[in-house]
C-alpha cells in the first residue's frame, strides 16, 4: 500500500478521532479535514504554532510513521519513529548488532557500487558519457578502501547541474541548489529511517558509517544509491523555478514527492517507499545469514 506524506505548514490544530488525523485549522474559514492514519507514512511539521496532541502522535508512532520537525529556517530538524516496529525486534537487534566486518565491507561494496551505477545513470540521461563512472563501479572492492566513492563524488557533481549552474559545490552549508538538495535528502532519510524501523533494525548502527553524534547511521549507509532520486528531481525545479534560494510551497511541493515516485528495483517497478521496504528487508536478510545480496533500486 503507498503510504501519503503530509505537510503542515500552516497554523493548525492536529489531533485524532476514529483512527483517523483530525486537522483543525487556525483560519476557521477553512473547512476541518481528516485522513487516515494507516494511510500516511510521513508528516511534516513546519510552522511556528502548530499543536498536535499526544494522542495523535502515539497512534501515528504505533503505525510506524515518520515524524519530522523543522526548525525556523523550515528545514527538517527532529525525527520521531517506532521503537517498536518488529514483531522479533530483539532478535534482529541481536543479528544486526553480531554482524562481521567481512559481511558489513561487502554489504558497503554492493551498496557503492548501486550508487555510483545510479548515479552514472543520471548523467547519462543528460548526455554525458559514462567510461570513467563504469570504470570506478567495476572496481569498488570489498569496503571501498580505495575510495571510488569518492571519486565518482567529485566527477558526478562537477557534470549534474553543469548545464545550469557553474562551478557547483556540494556541501551541506553552500550555495544554492544546496539547500534543495539538503531538503531532498532529509526527507528521503526520514524514508529510510521508518524502513529500518519496520525490518526490525536499529537505524544507529551503520555499516560503514561510525559517528557519535549521529543516531540514523544505518539510514545514511543505506539511503546512498537513491540519492540520485532527489538530485533528479531537483534538476527538474531548476528547470521549472525562477527562483530557488528560498524552500517555497511550490519546491517543498517537488521535493515531497521523493517518497512516491516509481523505482524500478528486482525487476518491478514500485513507489519508492515501497522499494525502500524491499531495500531495508533484504538487508535484514543478509544479517540473519539467508541471504547474500542487497536490493538496490535501478535508475532508469
Amino acid at each position: 500500500m503507498i503510504k501519503r506524506t503530509l505537510y503542515f505548514g500552516n497554523d493548525a490544530y492536529l489531533h485524532t478521532k476514529d483512527e483517523q488525523l483530525v486537522v483543525k485549522f487556525s483560519d476557521e474559514s477553512k473547512e476541518t479535514a481528516t485522513v487516515p492514519i494507516e494511510d500516511i507514512g510521513v508528516v511534516i511539521l513546519d510552522a511556528h504554532r502548530l499543536t498536535i496532541s499526544q494522542n495523535l502522535i502515539n497512534k501515528l508512532l504505533s503505525n510506524n510513521v515518520a515524524l519530522i520537525s523543522c526548525d525556523k529556517r523550515h528545514m527538517p530538524q527532529g525525527l520521531m519513529l517506532n521503537l517498536d516496529g518488529h514483531h522479533i525486534q530483539q532478535e534482529k537487534f541481536n543479528e544486526q548488532i553480531k554482524a562481521s566486518e567481512p559481511l558489513k565491507k561487502n554489504l558497503w561494496q554492493q551498496t557503492i557500487k548501486a550508487k555510483i551505477h545510479n548515479q552514472a545513470k543520471l548523467l547519462q540521461k543528460l548526455g554525458y558519457e559514462n567510461d570513467n563512472m563504469t570504470y570506478w563501479e567495476r572496481s569498488v572492492n570489498s569496503g571501498d578502501t580505495k575510495n571510488y566513492e569518492g571519486r565518482a563524488a567529485a566527477y558526478y557533481w562537477k557534470k549534474v547541474f553543469e548545464e545550469y549552474i557553474s562551478n557547483f559545490k556540494r556541501g551541506r552549508f553552500e550555495i544554492e541548489p544546496n539547500n534543495l538538495l539538503n531538503y531532498g535528502y532529509a526527507i528521503l532519510r526520514a524514508v529510510v529511517a521508518r524502513s529500518l524501523i519496520a525490518s526490525g533494525l536499529l537505524p544507529t548502527i551503520g555499516i560503514h558509517h561510525h559517528n557519535k553524534y549521529n543516531a540514523y547511521c544505518l539510514a545514511d549507509d543505506m539511503m546512498e544509491p537513491y540519492r540520485p532520486y532527489v538530485d533528479e528531481i531537483v534538476l527538474e525545479i531548476i528547470k521549472t523555478e525562477n527562483e530557488i534560494d528560498e524552500l517555497t510551497p511550490a519546491i517543498k511541493k517537488y521535493l515531497l514527492q521523493i517518497a512516491v515516485i516509481d523505482i524500478m528495483i528486482d525487476g518491478n517497478k514500485s513507489p519508492l517507499m515501497v522499494g525502500m521496504q524491499r531495500t531495508t528487508a533484504s538487508l535484514s536478510a543478509c544479517f540473519a545469514g539467508v541471504s547474500r545480496k542487497l536490493l538496490y533500486p535501478i535508475f532508469t
